[in-house]
């Protein structure tokens, strides 16, 4: 489908009214088994962390004799050279997995992101428009600030869950094989970590919770307000909203400051008890050495092994509040997954050239009834159709249950060939159908780039003279004057008025092939005279023999069209 805005329209991961339900287990086993570079970071973190392990208990025990050593015989070992090469070996090689892993986790985290963000995108766009009405704020929160929560849970969170996973089983068992006392202190109270990180946790995630629902709050106020500006502008009214926008944007700071000063100090209280825990198994050694129940060298390799026993759960408690995020980021992306988007046809659509594209008893639910009711109108082809009814009649929702972008309620839409033949639209392989239509929503997005090369990319191969007419039919000619053919649009056209939009749109709808065009409100935001260059666009594509739907609200457009067919509502 030739199109001024995205293929599909998008859904969201959520109505916005309630944060999405997030995973309880601290590795969501989803993400690891259908992310491929989540799955890849896990397995090479867990390898690593093998490797740190080792390290060590490796420099655990060198230390520990040659301290012992040094202490007890007042006197370098002959092999002190060897073993000090060892430890060095020892200290680089850890040092160079943790390197490792720091690099290569900022590049999972952005692939996996990257992934994440494109599966979400496309997902949505399957889902249709209906899926995504008032949800559009939502999916814009989740698509850039909300996934981006990842990147802390990935690069900080998970390699150190899974240091806990080895790190700490590895050296515990090191310190049972060196001293079975200490073990058993270690073991004791090695759980208190993690049970307070539950209770910290069970805080913790609804503060995050609440968090993401406030940002999306914002973010939904902001852009209703800024797509609602030239309304606001046109009455007077754009000075009052910005206290909304600022009451909003404080309760945020707030949250987000609230939610800072508690993982802070929970990461305080976290650090002394794992001090405490510590200390507790130094002093059971203290007190035996002096008492000679211990020798020297274990009870040295133990009170450096203590402290990596439970250095990793320390980590893991003090990113506990960056998992509590990146899981709920998560889950509101799978939620977007877990919605069934229709399936697609498997029949090629046939040529609408010659093709009449029909409704039948077509009823689309809506939040006051249905909007349309019972709808039924025909598209012949070579002939200029409007579409009318009031404000909120469904009009543009039969053009999308028309061009299958939205199954109906109840009815059907149909594509009745020349010979006669009538098929379902849902049962017709979509993109077949959709790359014959042309359409100029009310709020045309761009594609990026110049001038020309916008227009250039509603038909590759138009030659310059054929741009050139198409942007001089439209009355283009004073943007190109101004800023010529070479001017940056910006991104989705943000660098030139919605009203020049519009037009650009509309050569863009001129220069395509599409047999079909359809136009929404094309007049929506130009002025009188500037409707004159609609209406003879219109006549243009009528001489042309293509098929022109036009979902009208102003008389002179009605009147230009060839059929006229009329939807509405019902509660």
């Amino acid at each position: 489908m030739t199109t001024s805005t995205a293929a599909r329209p998008t859904t969201t991961a959520g109505d916005g009214s309630a944060p999405p339900r997030t995973s309880r287990a601290p590795l969501d086993p989803r993400l690891v088994r259908e992310v491929r570079a989540a799955r890849a970071h896990v397995a090479r973190t867990v390898v690593l962390g093998l490797v740190q392990a080792g390290c060590v208990i490796v420099t655990a025990l060198v230390i520990a004799d040659l301290g012992a050593r040094l202490l007890v015989e007042r006197d370098v070992p002959q092999d002190t050279p060897g073993r000090l090469g060892l430890l060095v070996a020892a200290l680089a090689v850890r040092a160079a997995a943790v390197l490792v892993e720091e690099a290569t986790a900022h590049r999972a985290a952005t692939a996996a992101i990257s992934d994440l963000r494109a599966r979400v995108l496309g997902h949505a766009a399957r889902l249709g428009p209906r899926a995504g009405a008032g949800r559009g704020a939502d999916l814009t929160t989740l698509a850039t600030t909300g996934l981006e929560k990842l990147r802390p849970y990935l690069v900080g969170y998970v390699p150190q869950l899974m240091l806990s996973a080895t790190v700490t089983p590895l050296c515990l068992l090191t310190i049972g094989l060196l001293d079975p006392l200490s073990a058993v202190i270690a073991t004791l109270t090695l759980p208190l970590i993690p049970l307070f990180m539950i209770l910290v946790g069970k805080m913790t995630v609804g503060r995050s919770e609440k968090l993401l629902a406030d940002m999306r709050a914002l973010w939904s106020q902001l852009i209703d307000l800024v797509d609602g500006l030239p309304t606001l502008r046109a009455l007077g009214r754009e000075k009052g909203p910005e206290k909304v926008v600022a009451a909003l944007g404080d309760r945020h700071r707030a949250s987000a400051m609230g939610s800072l000063r508690f993982a802070f100090l929970s990461s305080l209280v976290l650090e002394l008890l794992a001090t405490l825990c510590v200390a507790l198994v130094a002093v059971s050694i203290g007190m035996r050495l002096v008492y000679g129940e211990m020798e020297l060298a274990p009870a040295l390799a133990v009170l450096v092994l203590a402290p990596e026993v439970y250095q990793p759960l320390r980590n893991v408690g003090s990113q506990y509040h960056a998992s509590t995020d990146g899981l709920a980021a998560v889950s509101a992306a799978f939620e977007v997954f877990d919605e069934q988007a229709p399936a697609d046809g498997t029949r090629p659509a046939p040529d609408l050239r010659g093709a009449t594209l029909a409704l039948r008893g077509v009823s689309v639910p809506s939040r006051d009834g249905h909007a349309p009711h019972e709808a039924s109108l025909a598209v012949r082809p070579g002939r200029v159709t409007a579409l009318t009814g009031p404000s909120g009649a469904g009009k543009t929702t039969a053009a999308w249950v028309l061009l299958g972008l939205l199954e109906p309620g109840t009815g059907r839409a149909e594509v009745i060939d020349a010979d006669g033949a009538a098929v379902d639209v849902r049962e017709l392989e979509r993109r077949t159908l959709w790359d014959q239509v042309a359409l100029l929503p009310q709020r045309p997005v761009l594609p990026p780039g110049t001038l020309r090369e916008v227009l250039a990319s509603a038909r590759p191969g138009a030659s310059d003279a054929e741009i050139e007419a198409a942007a001089s039919a439209v009355g283009l000619d004073p943007v190109i004057a101004q800023r010529g053919w070479d001017a940056d649009l910006g991104r989705a056209g943000r660098g030139i008025s919605l009203g020049e939009r519009q037009r650009l749109a509309l050569a863009r709808a001129m220069l395509s092939p599409a047999p079909l065009v359809v136009l929404d409100e094309p007049t929506a935001h130009l002025d009188g005279a500037a409707e004159q260059v609609v209406l003879d666009l219109i006549a243009t594509l009528r001489g042309q023999g293509r098929t022109v739907l036009v979902i009208a609200h102003r008389s002179r457009l009605v009147e230009a069209a060839d059929d006229v067919a009329a939807v509405e509502a019902a509660a």
